[in-house]
C-alpha cells in the first residue's frame, strides 16, 4: 500500500459512523426547548453544534458532544439570578423527550446520558457581540461568556486556508490520543492543531501521499513544545487548559513516524504498518486484512465515501399489538427478546436529491457461528427504505444502512441490536 492509500483509508475508517443518530438526538433536544421556551418545533433553530463535532473533528466512537441552546431574551429576567433553576428547567424538558435516559445538571450544563455517547447541553442568552452568557452555578450563580462562534469561524477559515489538511489533522491526532490513552481534551487537539498549521505552508498543495511527513512533523512539533499550563484558543482568546504533560509521548510518537518512514523506504511494509499502528492504533489500515467472516462485505471496497449528509437508522420492536423503538431500549441497556419483528427504517435525513439505499445486516456471536449465520452481504433496498427482520437467536448483532449518489456513500448510519 502507499502512504495515499494508507492515510486515505485512515481517514475514511475515522469518519462518524453514526452522524445520523447524533443528528436526530441533537434535534430531539433542540425541539423540546423549542417547544418550552418558544411554543415551535423546529428541530434545529436556535440550537449551535459546538465541541469537536460542530468543528468536524470529531472522529468514529466520539463520547462527548455539546451543544448550546439559545434562549430568549425576554427570559433573561425571569433566570438573572437563577442559574440553578435553569438548568433544571432545561433539564427537565430533555427528559419529556427521553424518558428513560439520565439528564443531570453540572455546573455549567445540562449532560444527557446516552449509551453510547453523552449531550452536553448548555443553555445562553444571545449578547449585542455575538458572544453568550452561560450559567455557572457554583458560589451561588453568575453568568459567565463565551465565544463559540469566534472559535468555529476561526477554525473553519484556517481549515480552508489548509485545503482541508487542519481537520484531517485533528482526527488523526484524536486516534493517537485514543490508542495511547494522552490525557488531552479535544479542543486542545484542535488548538494545538491550529497553531501547527497557523503559519505552516508546506502541506498546503500536498495529497495524502505527504500525510507520513505530516503527522511526523506535527508530532516534532508538539515534542519541542515548552511546558504551560494552558494555551490560548483561536477566535476568542480564552484558555484551553493542559491535564498533563504530552511532550514524552509526542516523542515516542514522532520516533515511531521516523521508524515507519524509513521501513517503507527500504521496503519494510509489514513494518511500517506495525509503526503507524503503534501510533495511531486499529483504525490505522492493516496491510494483511484480519480475517473476516466468508460472507461479510464492506462498503468500503465497492464504493467511495463522502459523508456530506446526515442520515438515522431506527427500529420498531413488535410483539402483537406491543412497539418499542430500538433507539429507546439501546438508551436504558434493554436487550430484544426473541421472536420479535423487527422493521428497520429510516427515520430521519438531512439528504438533497434521490438517493440509493442498501443494508446491511451482521450477525455476531457463537450462536451465529454455530448456525452458520454470519451473514454481512450488502443487499439493495426494496423501495420501502425498510427492512424486516426476526429476533431469532442471541448476540450483540448489527444493522447497518448505505446512502449512495452518484456512485459515492454520502450519509450512512448503523445501530446496534442486541438479542437476548
Amino acid at each position: 500500500m502507499t502512504v495515499q492509500s494508507d492515510f486515505s483509508s485512515f481517514l475514511t475508517n475515522l469518519q462518524i459512523k453514526n452522524s445520523g443518530q447524533i443528528s436526530k438526538r441533537y434535534g430531539g433536544i433542540t425541539r423540546r426547548l423549542n417547544m418550552h421556551f418558544r411554543d415551535n418545533e423546529s428541530k434545529t433553530a436556535n440550537s449551535l453544534q459546538v465541541g469537536s463535532y460542530g468543528r468536524y473533528t470529531g472522529i468514529d466512537g466520539i463520547s462527548d458532544l455539546d451543544m448550546l441552546y439559545i434562549l430568549p431574551p425576554s427570559k433573561y429576567a425571569e433566570y438573572k439570578n437563577n442559574q440553578s433553576g435553569l438548568l433544571d428547567d432545561c433539564k427537565e424538558q430533555i427528559k419529556k423527550v427521553y424518558t428513560q435516559t439520565e439528564a443531570k445538571k453540572d455546573r455549567n450544563v445540562v449532560v444527557v446520558n446516552f449509551s453510547n455517547y453523552v449531550i452536553e447541553v448548555v443553555p445562553v442568552f444571545r449578547l449585542e457581540n455575538d458572544k453568550f452568557y452561560y450559567p455557572d452555578t457554583y458560589d451561588g450563580g453568575c453568568w459567565l461568556v463565551c465565544d463559540p462562534k469566534a472559535e468555529l469561524k476561526a477554525f473553519k477559515d484556517k481549515n480552508q486556508e489548509r485545503n482541508g489538511n487542519l481537520r484531517r489533522l485533528a482526527k488523526m491526532v484524536r486516534a493517537w490520543r485514543s490508542r495511547n490513552e494522552i490525557q488531552m481534551s479535544g479542543f486542545l487537539i484542535d488548538t494545538l492543531c491550529y497553531r501547527f498549521l497557523d503559519k505552516n505552508v508546506s502541506f498546503d498543495n500536498s495529497n495524502f501521499g505527504k500525510y507520513d511527513v505530516l503527522v511526523r512533523d506535527f508530532f516534532e512539533f508538539l515534542e519541542n513544545e515548552p511546558d504551560k499550563d494552558y494555551y490560548r484558543s483561536p477566535g476568542s482568546n480564552s484558555h484551553v487548559s493542559v491535564k498533563k504533560k504530552f511532550q514524552k509521548s509526542a516523542k515516542q510518537a514522532r520516533e515511531s513516524c521516523d521508524e515507519a518512514i524509513a521501513a517503507r523506504a527500504a521496503g519494510q511494509d509489514d513494518k511500517c504498518n506495525k509503526c503507524y499502528k503503534s501510533v495511531f492504533g486499529k483504525k490505522f489500515p492493516s496491510r494483511v486484512g484480519v480475517v473476516k467472516a466468508s460472507t461479510e462485505q464492506f462498503i468500503e471496497d465497492v464504493y467511495q465515501q463522502n459523508l456530506k449528509y446526515n442520515i438515522s437508522l431506527d427500529c420498531e420492536v413488535k410483539k402483537d399489538a406491543i412497539t418499542h423503538f430500538l433507539s429507546r431500549m439501546l438508551d436504558v441497556k434493554q436487550r430484544i427478546m426473541p421472536e420479535r419483528n423487527l422493521e428497520f427504517k429510516i427515520s430521519d435525513t438531512d439528504i438533497v436529491g434521490d438517493f440509493e439505499l442498501k443494508w446491511k445486516v451482521l450477525n455476531q456471536g457463537e450462536m451465529s457461528v454455530k448456525r452458520n449465520c454470519i451473514r454481512g452481504q450488502i443487499v439493495d433496498d426494496d423501495g420501502s427504505r425498510t427492512k424486516t427482520e426476526t429476533s431469532d437467536f442471541y448476540g450483540d448483532h448489527i444493522v447497518e444502512c448505505y446512502a449512495i449518489q452518484n456512485n459515492i456513500v454520502v450519509a450512512r448510519d448503523s445501530i446496534e441490536v442486541p438479542i437476548a
